[in-house]
């Protein structure tokens, strides 16, 4: 098994958004346990918080100035799903500034070219000037930004959480450099999502959307993975391939109702990690968004980091 980097910051758990509250720190404590108990090889990394200026390559100034606010206040709510406790801010930077760290790591040539970041806030719902779905920063599309600067001419996004990435989608939305595929329930939370949604201007055609029926299970996805979300990823030719990496479309999640299976997701990781092999280098950044029944979501991350640790 090869050594994958495991990017986490005991900050993520301090992050506190209410209680009874679905995202709650106990999801990334029963991960960490999960892993623990597994004989995974992993680099461990503790992050630094993400720059301004880093942030500012996706996020308005007025959006974080607002985050900042609320920081200065001890927290509070920022819609009826999304609040912030007093270590929440520095809880988002840090998990933006995992997959900045991680994005440096698998491009540098140091041989750590797969990476998982165990991070919450989640990020994937987090547009530019909004935090939404308990999301405060968008952490996959500062990391991408961060790879765009740092010499990737393109970067490919693969988000396979129940929910559709809308922040994600609408940072890059008329961008050329960065492909979007996501594969989510529909009709569901936000509302985005719709297959005729491609992207627009220099970023036509560069946003892919696979929406699916509640009850899809693991044979109708592995099939549109086959037929539909590989050979985009391949077509588009990326120098860097990154997954928000949601495990809510999980058969036992109760937020969801794709019914997949753990196997599912470990047998996708692996034929992501064959793609990326061959057209990337192997270079897989992978960041942790949804999945809420604890027991199936530590199952997943396990599964999923152990096929990001095999040999092509």
């Amino acid at each position: 098994m090869d050594t994958v980097g495991f990017y986490f910051s005991p900050t993520f758990l301090e992050h506190h958004p209410g209680a009874g509250h679905p995202e709650g720190p106990d999801r990334l404590q029963r991960v960490l346990e999960g892993i623990d108990g597994s004989d995974l090889v992993l680099d461990r990394h503790v992050p630094g918080p993400a720059s301004r200026d880093a942030l500012l390559k996706v996020h308005r100034e007025a959006h974080l100035d607002r985050l900042e606010s609320i920081d200065d206040r001890g927290g509070g709510r920022l819609d009826p799903d999304t609040s912030m406790s007093p270590q929440s801010w520095q809880a988002a930077r840090e998990a933006a500034g995992a997959v900045i760290e991680a994005v440096e790591a698998a491009m540098d040539g140091s041989g750590l070219d797969r990476a998982f970041c165990a991070v919450r806030p989640p990020g994937h719902h987090a547009t530019a000037d909004r935090a939404m779905g308990f999301c405060l920063l968008n952490n996959i599309a500062v990391g991408a930004a961060h790879a765009l600067g740092a010499g990737c001419k393109r970067v490919a996004i693969f988000d396979f959480d129940v929910h559709h990435g809308n922040g994600t989608q609408d940072i890059f939305y008329e961008e050329a450099r960065v492909l979007y595929v996501s594969t989510h329930q529909w009709p569901f939370y936000p509302g985005t999502g719709k297959a005729d949604e491609t992207g627009l201007g220099q970023g036509a055609g560069a946003n892919r959307n696979f929406p699916l029926n509640a009850g899809t299970g693991d044979r109708t996805y592995s099939s549109l993975l086959d037929e539909e979300v590989l050979p985009a990823l391949e077509q588009f030719a990326p120098d860097l391939l990154m997954l928000s990496a949601g495990f809510d479309a999980h058969m036992l999640d109760p937020l969801g109702g794709l019914q997949l299976s753990t196997s599912l997701f470990a047998s996708m990781t692996e034929r992501l990690v064959t793609l990326a092999s061959r057209i990337c280098g192997g270079r897989i950044v992978s960041v942790l968004e949804g999945g809420y029944d604890r027991p199936a979501l530590a199952e997943s991350v396990v599964a999923h980091i152990a096929a990001l640790g095999t040999s092509s």
